[in-house]
């Protein structure tokens, strides 16, 4: 069983102001596996006022104390990468191998992609008789989601620390322990007090308090896009920086060549990576409308071939996070089948053999754009493979969403895959594979707004200041 019931304010781990905890349930069994306390407006305060005490002295701190203290926390952070993982796996049903994998390997590669940043960054610049300056916005309130937590935590927390903010971490309460064991190694490394302050809870009550408090200069959001309209509705009364990755419903458009059908099976098992529940899943599929036959043939066997399980076993999906998101993506499946979507694969209920655990079965539908499960965010391991007639209706279909997070276009002519990239209205779009830590992320739309990653994240934590004469 573990324990979260103690707040990292101003260098030291205390109790919440007022007691109240709530149980963590392992999404693989459905059993508590630890306790979390639930913090308040008070602990809210606390934690700023530390932050803001702390910013003066830090927001005037080097680039070599500020890389000195990264490179101490690289140090731990290495050192903990495997306790990090198991974490992950407990509290939000990540197989071991991707847990241990690419879920502390982003964190370990954002903190790097830092450190490189803040070597070469600059944060003077003179243009003729005007000394352009970058500074620190001040204290930030980073709120961040489950499905990924170390990712969504390290791409806030270690700019904002390179840019010489302070700030106060609310990670999330269905995954609060690797949030815990990040707080550990930050006071470890030598984080002077009040630079960095974690208050765990609900995110009515902590992310509320943030968004609305005076003393909070900035926030930072990644989740959906109904609570990120209300934080950007709390934070106008003191008019403060409100940075969003929210939502998508990105599409993945696949070429009309020989390479089609082994493109739409990496695709199919592209988007069953982490149950679905990635904000930038290609979760709707586009393929010529000539060759439909061939590539839900692909898809479904693709889909087949995911296995489902105990993420302690050899296993590519483990559950969902929740009992409450397995029963919205079972709405959203039966929704397909009420309005006449194909089921290609997979469908209600658990996987065979699974009868504990919040499991979802790997689901393909086809159906046109027009599906509220082609429209609709599901956040689970629920494919859409739309048709299309040529590469301007590929275009149209997928520019068709009120979303614009990610996208995708897998083909073998390079060119004409470049071509339809440049045509999607999204943040970032994938051609072939690859990535880059250093490629800016964010949303067009309804999906955000504001960058991340990279020297692009660095600019949502600094103020311009022009310094003319």
């Amino acid at each position: 069983m573990r324990s979260c019931t103690q707040f990292y304010i101003d260098g030291q781990w205390v109790d919440p102001a007022i007691p109240a905890t709530a149980d963590v349930i392992n999404p693989a069994t459905e059993a508590v596996s630890g306790t979390i306390s639930l913090g308040s407006a008070q602990d809210v305060d606390a934690a700023v006022a530390a932050a803001r005490r702390a910013f003066d002295a830090w927001s005037h701190s080097s680039v070599k104390d500020r890389l000195d203290l990264l490179r101490a926390i690289q140090a731990v952070y290495a050192r903990r990468m495997q306790e990090l993982g198991e974490a992950v796996s407990e509290e939000m049903g990540a197989p071991l191998s991707l847990g241990c994998g690419f879920q502390v390997g982003l964190g370990a590669g954002h903190l790097q992609t830092v450190i490189e940043v803040l070597e070469t960054f600059r944060f003077e610049e003179q243009k003729g008789p005007t000394l352009i300056v970058r500074e620190p916005i001040g204290v930030c309130g980073l709120i961040t989601p489950w499905n990924w937590p170390l990712n969504q935590v390290t791409v806030k927390v270690f700019p904002a620390l390179a840019t010489g903010c302070t700030m106060v971490l609310k990670p999330p309460q269905l995954a609060p322990y690797s949030a815990q064991i990040l707080a550990e190694i930050m006071h470890e490394a030598g984080t002077p007090a009040g630079v960095f302050n974690m208050v765990q809870g609900q995110g009515s009550v902590i992310g509320t308090a943030l968004s609305r408090h005076r003393d909070v200069d900035m926030i930072s959001f990644t989740g959906s896009e109904p609570v990120g309209i209300q934080i950007t509705k709390d934070a106008a009364d003191t008019v403060k920086r409100v940075g969003l990755e929210l939502g998508g419903k990105s599409a993945w458009v696949i070429l009309d060549d020989a390479a089609m059908a082994e493109n739409v099976a990496a695709a199919t098992a592209g988007m069953m990576v982490n149950a679905g529940q990635t904000c930038s899943a290609g979760s709707r599929l586009l393929v010529p409308r000539a060759r439909l036959d061939e590539a839900l043939a692909a898809a479904r066997s693709a889909c087949e071939g995911v296995t489902v399980g105990d993420p302690h076993a050899d296993v590519a999906m483990g559950p969902v996070v929740s009992k409450a998101q397995w029963t919205i993506i079972q709405d959203y499946i039966q929704k397909g089948l009420d309005e006449g979507a194909t089921l290609v694969a997979g469908g209600p209920g658990r996987p065979e053999g699974l009868t504990r655990g919040f499991y979802v079965k790997p689901t393909v539908f086809a159906c046109t754009n027009d599906a509220v499960i082609a429209r609709e965010e599901i956040f689970g391991p629920v494919l859409v493979i739309i048709a299309y007639d040529d590469i301007d209706d590929a275009v149209a279909i997928a520019n068709d969403s009120v979303f614009g997070l990610g996208g995708y276009v897998s083909g073998q002519d390079r060119d004409t895959a470049i071509a339809v990239a440049r045509r999607l209205r999204t943040g970032a779009v994938w051609v072939n594979g690859g990535f880059d830590f250093h490629a800016p992320f964010g949303g067009y739309k309804h999906s955000g707004n504001g960058r991340e990653w990279g020297e692009h994240g660095f600019h949502e934590y600094l103020e311009i200041k022009s310094i003319v004469g």
